[in-house]
């Protein structure tokens, strides 16, 4: 292992590019809403930031939760709930920063998925920040197969809710947010595409 994998892990490069720009910063409160086995949390957790994880994967959890004793001894184990996205129990305005990485895509239908991103959304404190990556037909669209609504079976054979640019402009206005970033997505040999979704919530 190197010295850089052990202290940031296997982190989502975009959410990196966060750190470095400052916008995730020691003392601030960050939730991982879909943290699976912690892969985003490692440099948090090794820093000290007040860190939160949900996941519908107990094990996944529980993984998340070891890892959390070995960086960050004295963070309740707690704080990493077996929970779905649309139901967590943490209040409102509760988190400086949600991370949602590769979470949003696995909705059944329109409705789900508009559950699960309110549910993101509503433990956001005012001024908070949104990462959010997830699948879209952005640059792939001659490639992609509707199944329903917006479930698309891709070229990579799996089947996946994608956005487009338009849809989260519209639920950036929607959600009462405001774009932190322009849209970035990676075009993965026509197969598939992952697009980053960063919103700060109105004050």
């Amino acid at each position: 292992m190197t010295d850089l994998e052990a202290q940031f892990g296997q982190i989502d490069i975009y959410l990196f590019d966060q750190l470095l720009r400052g916008r995730i910063r020691p003392g601030m409160r960050v939730l991982d809403a879909g943290c699976g086995f912690g892969r985003n949390l490692i440099y948090l957790l090794r820093e000290g930031y007040e860190v939160f994880g949900v996941d519908a994967d107990a094990r996944a959890v529980e993984a998340a939760r070891r890892a959390a004793a070995s960086l960050a001894p004295g963070l309740p184990a707690a704080n990493f709930r077996v929970e779905p996205i649309e139901e967590m129990s943490w209040p409102d305005d509760f988190s400086d920063v949600v991370i949602s990485s590769a979470v949003l895509h696995f909705a059944r239908d329109d409705g789900h998925f508009r559950a699960m991103l309110r549910g993101t959304w509503r433990v956001l404190k005012p001024g908070g920040l949104l990462f959010c990556r997830l699948a879209s037909s952005i640059g792939i669209e001659a490639q992609i197969r509707r199944v329903t609504e917006r479930r698309c079976l891709l070229p990579d054979g799996s089947e996946r809710y994608l956005v487009d640019a338009e849809l989260l402009g519209e639920l950036t206005t929607e959600l009462g947010g405001q774009p932190a970033d322009p849209l970035k997505t990676t075009v993965v040999q026509n197969q598939r595409a992952m697009t980053t979704w960063v919103v700060r919530k109105n004050a």
